[in-house]
C-alpha cells in the first residue's frame, strides 16, 4: 500500500475577531493513518 498524502496544511491560523484559536500549524495525514483531535468539551472539534 502506498502512503499518498490525503490530507496537508502548512501555516494554518484561525482568528475569531481579535482573538487566536489556532496559530501556525502543520499537519499531514498519509493515506491508512488514523488520526484524533483531542482537546477541551466546547472547543469545536466535530
Amino acid at each position: 500500500m502506498e502512503n499518498n498524502t490525503i490530507l496537508k496544511f502548512d501555516g494554518l491560523s484561525k482568528k475569531f475577531g481579535n482573538k487566536t484559536v489556532v496559530d501556525h500549524i502543520s499537519l499531514e495525514i498519509k493515506e491508512g493513518e488514523i488520526f484524533g483531535l483531542l482537546g477541551p468539551n466546547g472547543a469545536g472539534k466535530k
